[in-house]
């Protein structure tokens, strides 16, 4: 009897589950650095200076997104940030060069991204090399790619109009809130979905957890991790045209160095490197965390070099609570 109740005693369940106590503690420091910036400078307060911290969390935290269902799995995708140039300068080879209309561009500008995944998810899946090593090679690739078709030089839509619309637009009549933030919203609800609702996602997780005994038990795991690999190069894509709808131009130096922000912001999340555990939810809140941070350090006129310490300190404490996490269970 008294083993019984020792038995039951210890296997009581916790009130708050360890994923979810994650992004509530990266909620609680958004809050936090929110706060601290608002009190700290008149200016972070400003409603233009909000609607600038939305906007630049649009294209990280839609980059933020594709590269969750990535180390879901345990992988990593380097290449996304020059994916995302990638889509942006293939976007006004269409649109300008091309004279192609806009929509159809816009769509061939996303497919590029997801041609780009697709091929990532190949040369893991079925050439069996390393993800480290085959989204570096893809970053490589993207990235002259990117500069010989645009020749080095920016493209430029300001024929464009309506193209300009499609991340600086307005919804919302009266309330000045650019469309880039309405999408990037739009994308996490159809990201959420796809991770909490469908075969992908049961199988982004359980490759993750357990990549062999997912193989054994007769999923087609490469088909499955070309599939994840597609999906977030569609995600870059996305953010490359909200990238150049922004700019009015597409960049063909600009990307390089997003992945890293787009990675911190899923660790930060509370989706674990190790894989088999993440939340679209955590990876927005994360992206929200580093958009605050850096506005705010800038606003505070601390120097860039000091604000990618601070950065980098930040990344290596929500890592390590992911390891305390998992030494927990």
């Amino acid at each position: 009897m008294a083993t019984q109740e020792t038995t039951s005693t210890t296997t009581k369940p916790a009130l708050i589950r360890p994923e979810a106590r994650q992004t509530i503690l990266a909620f609680a420091g958004l809050i936090l650095i929110f706060l601290v910036f608002f009190v700290a400078s008149p200016y972070f307060r400003k409603f233009d200076n909000i609607v600038a911290i939305l906007l630049s969390t649009a294209v990280n935290g839609v980059l933020a997104l594709g590269v969750t269902f990535v180390i879901i799995t345990g992988g990593i995708d380097l290449s996304i940030g020059t994916i995302l140039t990638f889509s942006a300068v293939m976007t006004g080879v269409f649109v300008v060069d091309l004279g192609l209309p806009v929509p159809i561009g816009v769509v061939l500008g996303l497919l590029s991204g997801a041609l780009c995944g697709l091929v990532n998810g190949f040369v893991i899946a079925k050439m069996k090399v390393p993800p480290f090593i085959a989204t570096l090679g893809m970053m490589m690739m993207t990235k002259g790619l990117a500069l010989i078709l645009s020749h080095s030089k920016p493209i430029y839509f300001a024929d464009r109009p309506a193209f300009r619309q499609i991340a600086m637009g307005n919804i919302i009549p009266g309330v000045n809130i650019p469309t880039a933030v309405v999408i990037l919203f739009l994308a996490a609800i159809v990201a959420a979905l796809i991770l909490g609702k469908t075969i992908l996602g049961r199988y982004n997780f359980a490759i993750g957890s357990n990549e062999e005994a997912t193989r054994l038990s007769g999923v087609n795991v490469d088909a499955w991790k070309m599939a994840i690999y597609t999906l977030c190069g569609l995600f870059a894509g996305l953010a490359g045209v909200l990238m150049a709808s922004r700019l009015d131009s597409a960049q063909p130096a600009l990307g390089s160095g997003y992945e890293l922000d787009a990675i911190a912001a899923v660790v930060i999340g509370g989706t674990s490197l190790s894989g088999g555990e993440g939340t679209i939810l955590g990876t927005i809140i994360g992206a929200f965390i580093m958009s605050t941070l850096i506005n705010g350090l800038r606003i505070m006129s601390v120097p860039q070099e000091w604000q990618m310490v601070v950065t980098g300190l930040i990344v290596i404490g929500a890592v390590y609570l992911d390891i305390r996490r998992r030494h927990a269970k």
